[in-house]
């Protein structure tokens, strides 16, 4: 069983509904998912004429390798209705893989870790809320080391939501 560190996220229509089916996609098809961050709102990154987005970092148990993984969280994307149109434009949903084990991956397809977790602290709040103490394999650091230093400038606040409606029903 492989550990996968997945942040889902999006900021166009009802964002926690679409948080709901990604997870819901995830448990079906890549693996069980064994701890989930808070919802973060954050202000868009790279391109600020957009909606803030949510987004959640998750713990993810899969039998999948590297690139059958991201084959399906591209596939959920795209089935729930993601357009890549270029970089840091509004979406429905963005699913990234972050971390993969301790493995480190590095082809045109798929990088392994992401390549810009430590500039981005949209990525650290919420890792840092599951697993402040996981080793960054690239940085050889831990989450809270990176996240202490990190430059990055833009809100990410914790996203006040009402109870029943993280448990909806999609």
């Amino acid at each position: 069983m492989n550990n996968v560190y997945l942040l889902i996220g999006g900021n166009i229509g009802d964002r926690i509904f679409h948080l709901q089916k990604a997870r819901e996609e995830i448990v079906t098809h890549i693996g069980q998912i064994s701890s989930v961050s808070s919802i973060y709102q954050t202000a868009p990154w790279g391109n600020n004429d957009q909606p803030d987005f949510l987004n959640q970092v998750l713990l993810v148990y899969t039998n999948l390798d590297p690139f059958q993984l991201l084959n399906q969280t591209l596939s959920i994307e795209k089935q729930m209705g993601r357009v890549r149109d270029g970089l840091n434009k509004p979406r429905i949903i963005d699913i990234d893989i972050l971390y993969y084990n301790e493995e480190k991956i590095e082809t045109a397809e798929l990088i392994i870790p992401h390549p810009r977790i430590h500039v981005r602290r949209f990525v650290l709040i919420p890792m840092n809320e599951i697993n402040p103490s996981y080793i960054d394999t690239f940085h050889q650091k831990t989450i809270a080391d990176l996240l202490s230093e990190c430059k990055d400038e833009l809100e990410v606040k914790a996203y006040q939501i009402e109870k029943e409606f993280l448990f909806k029903k999609v």
